[in-house]
């Protein structure tokens, strides 16, 4: 429910309850019978209610977005540390990787479609982002497995990455 709703159906039950307000307070004077009058304050109660309801449901969704927003600032602070901390490391495996695509005598554009598919692109956004055609992008990708003597995509991936994971994972 959006907030616009609940500020309407917030509305809607003040309104039925002020108008059950004013009717008890008539009925009253009028000597109207008592289960007249427990009906019509049943009603306004159920009303109040609801009101209530919609107050700690409020209250609520405020506190979970709090709670969120607080949650995705760490997270933010999280990765820009850890961009930081791992910057230097990165800036040279991304040298040494570019060496061995050198080795590999890769193209300027074949070393830019390796670079991209190892970030994990599809060769759909590979070839949006290079303004050529997915059959372009997929004929350079080939070019690049031959070249390095690899099978595809996979092989690509573990021949820059598979060093870079812990041999044995233990647990912490």
């Amino acid at each position: 429910m959006s907030n616009k709703d609940r500020l309407i159906l917030l509305t809607t039950l003040l309104l039925i309850t002020l108008l059950i307000a004013v009717d008890l307070a008539t009925d009253l004077n009028e000597g109207v019978a008592i289960w007249h009058l427990v009906i019509e304050g049943s009603a306004g109660i159920m009303a109040l209610l609801g009101i209530g309801y919609i107050f700690r449901d409020m209250v609520n969704l405020k506190h979970q977005l709090h709670h969120q927003r607080l949650l995705t600032e760490n997270l933010r602070q999280e990765a820009t540390e850890w961009r930081t901390r791992s910057k230097e490391y990165l800036d040279g495996l991304s040298h040494l990787i570019n060496e061995q695509l050198c080795r590999w005598q890769l193209s300027p554009a074949e070393k830019e479609v390796t670079f991209l598919l190892l970030k994990g692109m599809s060769l759909k956004d590979v070839a949006a982002i290079r303004g050529t055609s997915e059959k372009t992008a997929r004929a350079q990708s080939m070019a690049v497995y031959a070249k390095a003597g690899l099978s595809g995509r996979s092989e690509l991936s573990a021949f820059f990455l598979e060093d870079l994971l812990p041999q044995k994972f233990e647990n912490d």
